[in-house]
């Protein structure tokens, strides 16, 4: 188990990231560099125990962990080389006789102390998108990670901590929601970036004051296939993006629009597909479906299910639970009033 940070450590990470400001700030682009290529490196060295720990802690496939740890390295590696790339720009000011010999230069400068909180879904790439660019920009930061996945951004401050960077430049400090506020009300922080969902999300926009918000947030995302399109195409595009991580993604298809000339061949063989597919240890390099990230969510989603098939849809396949493992499943015509129509899966 990972202790959980409080609300008087958290002010203490703030003010050594206050204090690290000035001297990141003061960073040449070979010493930053230098901290994400490291990074890079020992990623790469501990590439399987990324990949493993991943897996373990969020019952992501270890196929698709793998993948992650790939994604990690690569945004990394993307930082290290845009360091070099902070680009200025000169603007004519001589429009009128007035400002003749008149031109503006523009500087790009580290907005400061950061806020960064991340999701369970991509705990090493979605941390690693915001560590990343502000390192190479020089803004330390705060970063809370998911109460679920904290061991990834953990080892990811753990190989941080092995380079040059100044005492206080980043913090990683897993915490309950309602012991962050301090990240998101704080105005010693200049900048808070959340990825999750849209209720959290607009709500600490709301609360963050004047500081700029960035925010990624979920969706429910719909495919439509044409009667032009190549069906087995559609298929193997539509099981990835609906079922890939038991579809915990922001960008997951969770609506699928068909047109009516091949709408049997093309439920037919997503069926056939969908049956077809793995579930169980996520450890086993043959397995699709993992477990979801908790047996609540299971709960919740096939409480949907349910709903929607009570309310008059068609279960095509799938819709049977065990503890946090949820079937891949398919239904046909559900109301769009429906939380699994309307709502994000």
């Amino acid at each position: 188990e990972v202790a959980q940070a409080d609300p008087a450590t958290l002010d203490q990470a703030i003010a050594a990231a206050c204090d690290a400001a000035e001297p990141m700030r003061k960073m040449s682009v070979f010493e930053k560099q230098a901290v994400l290529e490291h990074c890079v490196k020992r990623f790469r060295e501990r590439f399987d125990e990324l990949a493993y720990a991943l897996c373990v802690e969020a019952g992501k496939p270890i196929n698709d962990a793998k993948g992650e740890v790939t994604r990690l390295i690569d945004t990394f590696k993307i930082a290290a080389e845009e360091v070099s790339r902070l680009y200025g720009e000169t603007i004519p000011l001589d429009i009128s006789a007035r400002a003749k010999g008149y031109f503006g230069m523009t500087k790009r400068v580290p907005i400061g102390p950061c806020a960064f909180i991340s999701p369970f879904n991509f705990p090493l790439n979605l941390a690693a998108h915001k560590v990343a660019p502000a390192i190479a920009v020089g803004c330390p930061f705060v970063l809370k990670p998911a109460s679920l996945t904290p061991i990834g951004a953990i080892l990811i401050g753990e190989i941080l901590a092995e380079t040059n960077l100044p005492k206080g430049a980043f913090s990683i400090l897993p915490c309950r929601r309602d012991s962050a506020d301090l990240l998101t009300e704080d105005p010693r922080l200049k900048l808070l970036s959340f990825t999750g969902s849209p209720d959290v999300g607009w709500n600490l926009k709301a609360r963050a004051g004047k500081k700029p918000v960035i925010l990624e947030l979920g969706g429910n995302a719909a495919c439509v296939v044409d009667k032009d399109w190549d069906i087995d195409d559609a298929v193997k595009r539509i099981i990835i993006g609906a079922f890939y991580q038991s579809g915990q993604s922001c960008i997951s298809v969770q609506r699928i629009y068909a047109h009516a000339d091949i709408y049997d061949e093309l439920k037919a063989k997503l069926v056939a597909a969908t049956k077809a597919l793995k579930s169980g240890d996520p450890k086993n390099p043959d397995t699709f479906i993992g477990p979801m990230i908790s047996e609540g969510e299971a709960k919740r989603l096939h409480g949907w299910i349910e709903q929607a098939v009570n309310s008059g849809a068609t279960l095509l396949c799938g819709g049977t639970r065990n503890g946090n493992m949820l079937d891949a499943t398919l239904l046909e015509n559900v109301d769009s009033q429906q939380p699994a129509c309307a709502e994000e899966a």
